[in-house]
């Protein structure tokens, strides 16, 4: 990255705490059980984990939100927590970072999505999911209006899917209406049961699964990826959609030009847990910010290169992006071959 261009970024770094962003969609919060292992239990082939801690943190949408707060960005959340103690904990974190919950609901009936991982010596190994997306997806219509009412007052509104129930059909097609009247910029981080309803969208952030699921075409090569990234522009009728491919980096595709190709900024992978949050906060921001596309993309990779870099549900500050800038200026920030993985799959999974 030469000197110009760094210098650019950071001064787009500095601007992002002028940035108002709405991130709408499923909050939840991830609980871990931190431990070790040293023995087989002797009553089924499973780890017995020794445990030493356990801690809560936000996740989801909620996780979006912190990334923005932790970048220096101003953050709303709109989403649903259930009456229950996980919901309030979600609330008190929220407010914690700093970001605003005037957009979120408490659902009488809502169950609060709680993600339990088990980790031992820095690996995953079982989750535990609790939830209940027909009580969210009850609540929604109160999202839908808040919305209404005031969306037009954020800068930039990411759609944080994660298939819980809060992300349907009426409240995408009231956020594709405002982003074509031009009222606001819009991130979509999709999720597979909503494929067939996103439309309008400045920009959409799909792993490299969810592309070829969504496209139909099976990414298995350069050629491949190209056909799945254009024909995702035109079925989701996206200014662009920005590929996230775990160890292989990204690939942007923007109407009427030639795709972009960044390779990954990491330099350990030990956890991909959160970072298609991470990016999606990051391209929000850059381009609340005033940045176009092909910035705000390599901000994100920067960005996801050092989130994979951490265990659990993790985010990035402002330092921690502007020193890989500087570091990526020097020519030192890309380490030649491919990332060490950790024992399970990363190839684009960028989601949790």
């Amino acid at each position: 990255m030469g000197g110009t261009a760094n210098r650019r970024l950071v001064r787009l770094l500095a601007r992002f705490s002028d940035a108002r962003v709405l991130v709408v969609g499923d909050l939840m919060l991830d609980h871990f059980v931190w431990g070790r292992v040293e023995r087989i239990s002797p009553e089924a082939p499973v780890p017995v984990v020794q445990v030493t801690r356990e801690s809560f943190c936000l996740g989801g949408a909620a996780n979006a939100v912190q990334n923005i707060r932790a970048l220096g960005g101003q953050a709303t959340a709109c989403g649903v927590v259930g009456r229950d103690p996980a919901g309030r904990m979600v609330l008190r974190l929220l407010r914690e970072v700093g970001a605003s919950t005037e957009g979120v609901v408490v659902g009488a009936m809502a169950v609060t999505t709680r993600k339990t991982r088990i980790i031992a010596h820095n690996q995953q190994v079982v989750r535990l999911d609790r939830e209940n997306p027909d009580a969210s997806a009850a609540a929604a219509p109160r999202l839908v209006s808040f919305l209404r009412r005031g969306a037009e007052k954020f800068s930039t509104v990411i759609l944080s899917d994660y298939g819980k129930g809060v992300v349907g059909s009426e409240l995408i097609g009231l956020l594709a209406e405002r982003w074509e009247k031009g009222a606001l910029r819009l991130v979509v981080d999709p999720k597979r049961a909503n494929f067939r309803n996103y439309r309008g969208a400045t920009l959409v952030t799909p792993n490299e699964r969810e592309a070829a699921e969504a496209s139909g075409i099976d990414v298995s090569d350069a050629a491949a990826l190209h056909a799945a990234g254009e024909r995702l522009l035109e079925q989701w009728r996206a200014e662009a959609v920005l590929v996230t491919r775990g160890e292989q980096g990204m690939s942007l595709f923007v109407r009427g030009r030639p795709p972009r190709h960044f390779p990954t900024r990491a330099r350990e992978v030990y956890d991909v847990t959160g970072a298609g949050d991470t990016v999606a906060a990051v391209c929000a921001l850059a381009l609340g910010a005033g940045a176009d596309l092909e910035d705000a993309a390599v901000l994100a990779n920067l960005a996801a290169g050092i989130v994979v870099g951490k265990v659990g549900t993790a985010v990035v500050s402002a330092a921690e992006l502007r020193a890989a800038l500087q570091s990526s200026s020097r020519g030192s920030a890309r380490v030649p071959g491919r990332p060490r993985r950790s024992a399970f799959e990363t190839r684009g999974a960028y989601r949790s």
